[in-house]
């Protein structure tokens, strides 16, 4: 994830690459891992960059690009999902949820310059969208994002498989965020990771639940 960046076409391509995101998705629950490092240029402007955010407690979101529209985006796919909670007395679909982040993103190109993969667990199990700074929208079984993907994607190809346990997608998730640190210059400093299941949203430290 970029801060400061210049206003070009070229750099703020640049803005959705330096980073490492992945995403997992099962039956019954959703692996979301992300680095740390945000970066202006080749200059490391923070270690403790949070790219998770929970959006409801049946949903998160991974984000890069420009912080303060991410985090704007973030912020109202929360008072989103809470209304639609409040009006219909339910939860608001991942599909639904995403579909609302890639009409935001394509209404407001190339202002709004934000970039997301977006888990949860619903009605119909667990899902995982992709939704770019143009609005493009893709359903995935797993996706990485970022200058890290080449990197991690090939871990997720080797290595997915349908009916793996809780413990080992997580584990799968945070060594395909370490490839990437290892050879990516634009991530670094460490992974979170989000699981998502029927009872909500849990955000960790990769160190606490590899335990080093």
């Amino acid at each position: 994830m970029k801060v400061l960046p210049k206003d070009t076409s070229k750099e703020i391509l640049k803005l959705l690459k330096g980073t490492t995101t992945v995403g997992l998705s099962f039956k019954e629950f959703v692996i979301l891992a992300a680095d740390r490092r945000a970066t202006s240029g080749y200059f490391i402007s923070h270690k403790q960059a949070k790219k998770i955010h929970k959006i409801d407690e049946h949903a998160a979101v991974t984000i890069s690009g420009y912080v303060g529209d991410a985090q704007w985006l973030v912020e109202r796919l929360r008072t989103e999902a809470a209304l639609y909670r409040i009006e219909n007395g339910e939860e608001i679909s991942i599909k639904s949820l995403s579909t609302l982040a890639s009409t935001i993103l394509f209404q407001s190109r190339p202002l709004l310059v934000a970039q997301m993969l977006i888990g949860g667990v619903d009605r119909e199990g667990g899902g995982l969208y992709s939704v770019d700074w143009l609005g493009t929208i893709t359903k995935e079984v797993y996706m990485a994002s970022g200058s890290g993907t080449p990197y991690a994607i090939s871990l997720l190809e080797n290595n997915y498989k349908e009916d793996m346990k809780v413990k080992d997608a997580v584990e799968l998730a945070i060594k395909a965020v370490r490839a990437a640190m290892l050879r990516d210059p634009g991530s670094g400093e460490g992974v979170d990771v989000a699981v998502v299941t029927a009872n909500g949203v849990k955000i960790y430290k990769g160190e606490e639940l590899l335990g080093k």
